[in-house]
């Protein structure tokens, strides 16, 4: 496709108030003003130059033009159509959307109010499904919203983290747990980790959420041994993208064992297979934890990003292979021995390995046969609260 360019001389009208929105414009030089009238005396609204965008608004809400653009000097523009405004619109996020809406419906309301010299009133949006009264998305301003309820969660500590315990076959004992957070809305009541996990990551909230955590955890573990439990458990705390990204997350283990008075090395950290994209800040984390005796585990091994490659030379201490393999091992002969192999190999790489998923006996048996060292699922439990991991280790 090729790029559009216009030229407009002193006074030629780039299009006028009323007219259909067909495209937007991006000045490449030149001087543009924009205008409407006021009892029919001509209004300059703004004058833009190289940079700016015209146009672009009556695209967005496929509604009339609303001013009038003439060229002030010799300008030369870039036509922007309606399809790549489009496309980009709707690939945003929703509440990018809603506001970018809601704005817009502010303007018209405001520039309407300007031409009858009437004071701008906010009016209630086209009656459309979905929107509110300030033109927003419903559910935009539900995500807004919920973003914010979470904050005050994290403020008022009512996030609660759960223990999935991790089995250890051979001993038959309990000797580690995945720690799990949830919340219970004060008027949704649970709300599925999926979506305010994702909602976390989608903001910088995720750093707190994630110190959070690991914060509820050393205090578990601090806990747990002023109960005399003894050896203490580990505890695996899952790393997303962003705090591999944008935060120090040794440091933050460090930190929280600090304060609470426990001993780091409890505390295993566990990034997923699609981190491992990251491939340099994975082996630079892995190096700095191993030189601290903190563990590293590879979560989900199995769900599409088992390169080999980087396998071999990021030093995992343990590998957990995916749900999806351990429920379907006893009934498809072809994944039962995927999953024989996966065991094999992370042997020979000197690894643990813990298999997720486990509900039933058989299921267990089979993986003792292969010699796998922990099984986690509910078959060994649920996520659990402080109190229900006290009776795990004999204590009521």
């Amino acid at each position: 496709m090729h790029t559009k360019r216009l030229q407009f001389s002193p006074g030629d009208v780039v299009f006028r108030e009323g007219d259909p929105p067909t495209s937007a414009y991006l000045v490449e030089s030149g001087k543009v003003e924009i205008l409407t009238h006021q009892d029919g005396v001509p209004l300059v609204l703004s004058i833009l130059g190289a940079g700016d965008l015209l146009g672009e608004m009556a695209v967005i809400d496929d509604a009339p033009r609303t001013a009038t653009a003439r060229a002030l000097t010799e300008v030369r523009l870039i036509e922007v159509d309606r399809a790549q405004i489009n496309e980009r619109i709707e690939a945003s996020d929703p509440i990018v959307r809603a506001l970018l809406k809601g704005q817009l419906n502010r303007y018209r309301t405001a520039l309407n109010a300007l031409r009858s010299g009437e004071a701008p009133v906010v009016v209630s949006s086209s009656g459309e499904h979905g929107l509110d009264a300030d033109g927003y998305d419903d559910s935009a301003v539900a995500k807004i919203r919920l973003e914010t309820q979470l904050r005050d969660a994290l403020t008022s500590r009512t996030l609660e983290v759960r223990f999935q315990p991790i089995y250890e076959i051979r001993e038959q004992r309990i000797s580690g747990y995945e720690a799990l957070v949830r919340w219970t809305h004060p008027v949704r009541g649970a709300i599925s980790p999926a979506e305010f996990i994702a909602l976390a990551e989608e903001t910088s909230l995720i750093l707190p959420v994630g110190e959070y955590v690991l914060d509820r955890v050393a205090e578990t573990l601090a806990r747990l041994d002023q109960l005399g439990v003894a050896p203490l458990p580990f505890v695996a705390v899952n790393m997303s993208g962003r705090q591999l990204a944008e935060t120090d997350m040794l440091g933050a283990v460090q930190r929280a064992s600090q304060r609470h008075g426990v001993d780091p090395r409890n505390i295993k950290i566990e990034v997923t297979e699609s981190l491992m994209l990251d491939f340099e800040r994975v082996g630079e984390l892995i190096a700095r934890c191993e030189a601290l005796g903190i563990k590293v585990a590879l979560d989900d091994f199995g769900t599409g990003y088992s390169n080999l490659g980087h396998l071999h030379k990021l030093q995992f201490s343990t590998v957990k292979i995916d749900q999806g393999f351990v429920r379907q091992m006893l009934d498809a002969p072809r994944c039962h021995a995927i999953v024989s192999a996966i065991v094999q190999m992370v042997h020979a790489l000197d690894s643990d390995i813990v298999a997720e998923g486990v509900e039933t006996d058989a299921q267990l048996q089979a993986l003792d046969a292969l010699n796998c060292r922990y099984a986690q699922g509910y078959l060994i439990g649920r996520p659990q609260t402080f109190d229900e991991m006290r009776r795990n280790h004999g204590l009521d």
